[in-house]
């Protein structure tokens, strides 16, 4: 097939890479433009724009696909539409450009976990399972019909990235099969029982404090969640800093703590804080305007006083 490729960050590049290792021709790359990253605000182009060029295909960076987007794509020779986190809501006339439409790779088994975050929320909700769905995409928000879905097990040591990757590839490769069986005209599309849909909004800096009046479980697996983006964060004598992982830990304190109160703070026990069930270590940290570290290498040279609240919104 001729394929139209849509996707703009890492989880896309897999896919795209994969596409193009097939029989598959992909002729076309639509991604975002290309953004301000860093510091430093170095203009970066998306990692599957960098791919592409790679590979000598056409790359299309549409500010907003439904107005700018329609009349270049109608003029490409192409079969199918595949989106993997593109980042832009298609409109019906991008939808009807070609034969086979637009199909998506999606990161959960639908219904559940519609929404541009799926990996993330379900970590922040303590799920034991995720997986991946290729869907074809009608004008609604991960509404359409499923065509391939695979579920696998959420391991204890894996995070945002690892799942990233690992829902990538397994997509990819569902991707691969869906397309023969589109091609092949042996395909079913089930329609999704929205009884038991689930959507769960884009994530936000503003979401980042830490609520320590929830449980220790609950706050891992927000920190979890969060952790390639936005950070969750916490108050330390009024600089804001990033938790990367936290833990549930046993500690027992002498005496009793109001949430969000700084219950140990040593360079051999680390940053314990006190939450609405339970204590969490913020295990890894990133003060601002430093570099990322264990809590014991923190301690080492900052003094955090027992006793200190250090959640934001409090």
């Amino acid at each position: 097939m001729k394929i139209i490729f849509m996707g703009t960050p890492h989880y896309a590049e897999i896919i795209l890479q994969k596409l193009i290792d097939s029989r598959h021709q992909v002729v076309a790359v639509v991604c975002q433009p290309d953004k301000p990253v860093g510091r430093k605000q170095v203009l970066t182009p998306p990692e599957t724009k960098v791919l592409a060029q790679k590979n000598g295909i056409p790359v299309y960076q549409f500010k907003k696909i439904r107005i700018d987007g329609v009349e270049p794509l109608k003029k490409i020779d192409a079969d199918i539409m595949i989106t993997a986190a593109y980042g832009q809501i298609l409109s019906q006339e991008v939808l009807d450009i070609t034969k086979f439409g637009v199909y998506n790779v999606h990161a959960s088994v639908l219904p559940k976990y519609r929404g541009s975050s799926p990996i993330q929320w379900s970590l922040i909700n303590g799920e034991k399972t995720i997986g991946v769905t290729i869907l074809k995409t009608l004008a609604g928000l991960d509404n359409g019909p499923l065509l391939l879905t695979k579920e696998i097990d959420i391991l204890p040591e894996d995070s945002v990235e690892s799942l990233m990757d690992k829902l990538a590839n397994i997509g990819a490769d569902l991707l691969l099969k869906g397309l023969d069986e589109l091609e092949s005209g042996n395909y079913k599309l089930v329609p999704q029982d929205e009884n038991e849909m689930t959507y769960f909004p884009m994530l936000k800096k503003e979401m980042s404090p830490i609520d320590f009046n929830k449980s220790a479980e609950t706050v891992s697996n927000f920190v979890r969640g969060m952790a390639e983006w936005p950070v969750a964060t916490v108050n330390i004598y009024g600089s804001i800093t990033k938790v990367f992982k936290a833990v549930e830990t046993n500690y027992l304190p002498e005496k009793n703590y109001a949430n969000g109160e700084v219950v140990c703070a040593n360079n051999k026990q680390g940053l314990i804080v006190k939450c609405g069930n339970g204590f969490v270590r913020l295990f890894e940290i990133q003060p601002q305007n430093s570099k990322k570290m264990k809590d014991t290498d923190f301690l080492n040279g900052k003094k955090v006083e027992v006793g200190l609240n250090i959640m934001q919104n409090r």
